[in-house]
């Protein structure tokens, strides 16, 4: 990242093509996303983090606004927020420079291109920002640096396109990943386009995310790549089955099974008292969803047979997921909404798909759900190499 001496130097020079600056953030937050999309896609090929000065007018002068807590954690926001896909690295600090007081926002250039911001590619050359061209996304798509990509985003060797569902890629992806007007302006192939959203490798291989979100068969390809679903009737793992499941297909089909397997095993209790009438479910069904939603974008699919675990028992619903805690979340942390993405382009593509609404959410949601229907806190468990989540009924 920059020295102090190298962004003072950037503050005071009003020609660099690494620098924006903005007045404040309330009437330009749309514009500084552009902004920090076009230093991560790093169209130029600098390899040099570009920079952001909230506080700062288009003249060099200091707009004098207040740069407090408030201001950063805004801006440290636009990180995760899922409107810059993938996640920007990118830092925020509060500096005073020249007796100006301002927030910096540093990018980096991704190693991940094309970034999007609501599904446009937004580019920086020289003075100029705008949306890129079909062959300036082809130029970004050939900057991948392969050897740093994480596992959902590698090649799929042994894949071809003929095991991806074209037809839903071009009539589900498509319109959720890119925006009407970028539709509208370009003739690309699917190929093109699966290039672009960087589902498709420089060598013609679907990548890893490709298979699990429109895989014809992505179990072939990762054996573990299923939920298994068991009811029990009792509370121990020896007890009489009910009933059991194995729910295969791609991710977003498996959300969308197990999500209304768990709706028909819910048991409601109604209670009428004078005019009113009370339904009060033995689980809040939006604490199990945010649950197997987030086991299935957090799980490893790799390197593991292991299916997603959803055991229903007399006394408690057990999920678990292959994978320990990934990158800078820790046990303390993952209840301080940290982030980390073992699978980023999965995540991308569920969220593009409207699987996931929002980064960062689900265990909150799942904690609050269970909450406001009076069940007891969610437990958990983590280990190396699988992380587990316990739900006991409403009491």
């Amino acid at each position: 990242m920059l020295t102090d001496d190298e962004i003072t130097s950037l503050f005071r020079d009003l020609e660099s093509d690494r620098v924006e600056r903005k007045r404040d953030y309330r009437s330009n937050g749309d514009r500084i996303r552009q902004a920090i999309c076009a230093f991560a896609n790093d169209l130029p090929g600098r390899r040099l983090p570009g920079v952001v000065f909230v506080g700062q007018n288009d003249d060099g002068t200091c707009a004098g606004i207040d740069v407090g807590d408030e201001l950063l954690n805004t801006l440290g926001g636009l990180r995760s927020d899922g409107q810059i896909l993938p996640f920007p690295v990118m830092s925020v600090a509060r500096k005073e420079i020249d007796g100006c007081v301002v927030a910096v926002v540093e990018v980096a250039p991704s190693t991940q291109p094309p970034v999007r911001v609501d599904g446009r590619t937004w580019i920086r050359v020289g003075p100029r920002r705008g949306t890129a061209t079909p062959e300036e996304e082809r130029r970004l798509a050939e900057k991948q640096i392969w050897h740093n990509l994480a596992f959902d985003a590698r090649p799929c060797l042994d894949a071809s396109l003929d095991d991806l569902d074209l037809i839903r890629f071009e009539s589900e992806y498509v319109p959720s990943a890119i925006s009407p007007e970028i539709r509208r302006q370009n003739g690309r192939t699917t190929e093109d386009k699966l290039r672009a959203l960087r589902l498709l490798s420089r060598e013609g291989k679907p990548v890893n995310a490709a298979m699990l979100l429109m895989g014809k068969d992505p179990r072939a390809y990762f054996p573990g790549a299923y939920i298994q679903f068991l009811r029990l009737d009792g509370s121990n793992l020896t007890d009489p089955i009910m009933d059991q499941k194995e729910i295969g297909g791609a991710v977003p089909d498996q959300v969308r099974q197990i999500e209304e397997l768990m709706r028909l095993n819910l048991k409601t209790t109604t209670t009428i008292g004078g005019s009113q009438r009370r339904e009060q479910p033995d689980y809040p069904i939006e604490a199990l969803e945010q649950l197997v939603r987030n086991a299935l974008l957090h799980r490893s699919y790799d390197g593991s047979t292991m299916p997603a675990k959803v055991y229903w028992y007399s006394d408690r619903i057990e999920i678990i997921n292959p994978g320990g805690l990934f990158g800078e979340v820790t046990p303390d942390t993952i209840w301080q909404n940290a982030t980390a993405y073992r699978n980023p382009l999965l995540a991308e593509g569920l969220k593009n798909l409207g699987v996931v609404e929002r980064f960062g959410f689900g265990l909150v949601q799942a904690r609050k759900a269970l909450e406001e229907n009076g069940n007891p806190p969610l437990g958990s468990q983590f280990e190396a190499n699988f992380t587990l989540f316990k739900v006991e009924p409403v009491r």
